[in-house]
């Protein structure tokens, strides 16, 4: 019975916190106005094998109701079609130039240098990072600018839409945001008066220039396969503010296209945790466990293994309760399919899926591979 309290008194903290979260997350305005004269915005896409996305992102960029753009996709050595796609689109709006990658340095990983190429191509006074499976509300430049010139920031990152199409993504992608609701204090960082590094998601990184620059750009994470969240800890270290909000109702993103690219995306990810913190990850792999997964099997014990009633079983059900209304909270705000919320179970299993399979490949020492890219210990990438 204590740790069953134990359970739900933890339960009740992260449903605050989550909670402060959600409140404390603000929205780009769609009728925010653009300043005079309009900067010129530099939209920086970093693209490998992306023939599936890219025509959609930049159609998306095509349309933004913002005067002053340009827009700069790099061609990272794909093998497909991307580099033909943007030509074609390209030929017929001289706001968009395709870069030809050079070949990728031992000491990098490959989104870093990357953008650090487009970075050096760019022309704006804003850099705006954003990925090749991303597509964006015509206002999504306005707003967002405005928004980063109210906050004074050096760096705004947020929270895009996050599309699932298949039943597996529709369990396990929203899952992620749940996750970072519940233990990431948010609404403490962003309202503190001191610098404090809050949370970039590399889909959607938009910069002063100078400021990009004075903390070293991508290079200054080059090693780094989460390098979104290491530069936000650089903007931090470098007495910078950076600004999360909630960009769903501008900016969506269809991460991935099938089971396994799913399963590798969350594996690269949960890695680069473990190659920081072995500690950390196990810590959070079973704080994860007991408090979201946990219950959900203590309830099906209850209602389909022991027959008869037993105290446990109010308790259980209280648990799962909480859990599933967080999750509704999240989902809500974020317009997610409905059906994720009672797949949340297998969500979270999958997810420790991924866990056990980084774990196995940080022993093995056989490391990660993103877009047919391998990283080892060797290679000096984390």
């Amino acid at each position: 019975m204590l740790y069953q309290g134990i359970v739900i008194a933890g339960l009740v903290i992260f449903m605050l916190n989550l909670t402060l979260n959600l409140r404390s997350l603000r929205t780009p305005r769609s009728d925010a106005k653009a300043p005079e004269p309009a900067p010129l915005i530099s939209v920086l896409i970093p693209a490998r094998d992306e023939e599936a996305n890219i025509a959609a992102c930049l159609e998306s960029l095509q349309q933004q109701d913002y005067p002053n753009f340009e827009i700069l996709v790099l061609d990272d050595n794909s093998s497909d079609n991307t580099s033909a796609i943007v030509e074609d689109i390209a030929a017929q709006d001289s706001r968009i130039r395709l870069i030809r990658g050079e070949p990728l340095p031992e000491d990098w990983a490959g989104k870093p240098f990357a953008c650090y190429q487009l970075a050096k191509q760019a022309k704006g006074s804003w850099l705006l990072f954003v990925d090749a499976d991303t597509t964006h509300a015509p206002h999504m430049l306005r707003s967002t600018l405005a928004w980063a010139l109210e906050a004074k920031c050096s760096l705004l990152s947020g929270f895009p839409r996050q599309l699932a199409t298949s039943l597996p993504q529709k369990a396990a992608i929203p899952v992620l945001y749940f996750i970072i609701f519940s233990w990431f204090p948010l609404w403490w960082l962003q309202r503190s008066g001191k610098p404090r590094p809050s949370l970039a998601i590399g889909q959607f990184l938009l910069f002063p220039r100078e400021e990009y620059w004075r903390i070293g750009g991508h290079a200054a994470v080059k090693s780094k396969i989460m390098e979104d969240v290491w530069l936000g800890i650089e903007v931090s270290r470098h007495q910078g503010r950076q600004v999360a909000v909630d960009l769903s109702s501008v900016v969506s993103c269809h991460m991935y296209r099938n089971v396994g690219a799913m399963l590798e995306g969350f594996i690269k990810w949960i890695y680069s945790v473990l190659l920081l913190s072995p500690a950390a990850l196990m810590v959070m792999m079973v704080c994860a466990y007991i408090f979201f997964l946990a219950p959900f099997y203590a309830l099906w014990r209850e209602l389909f293994v022991v027959m008869a009633p037993t105290g446990l079983r109010a308790l259980a059900i209280s648990q799962v309760a909480i859990v599933l209304f967080m999750r509704w909270l999240v989902d809500n705000r974020f317009k997610e399919p409905a059906i994720s919320l009672f797949l949340h179970p297998i969500g979270l299993s999958f997810l420790f899926v991924a866990g056990f399979c980084a774990i196995f490949r940080w022993a093995a020492g056989v490391g990660v591979r993103w877009k047919e890219r391998l990283y080892t210990r060797e290679s000096n990438v984390e």
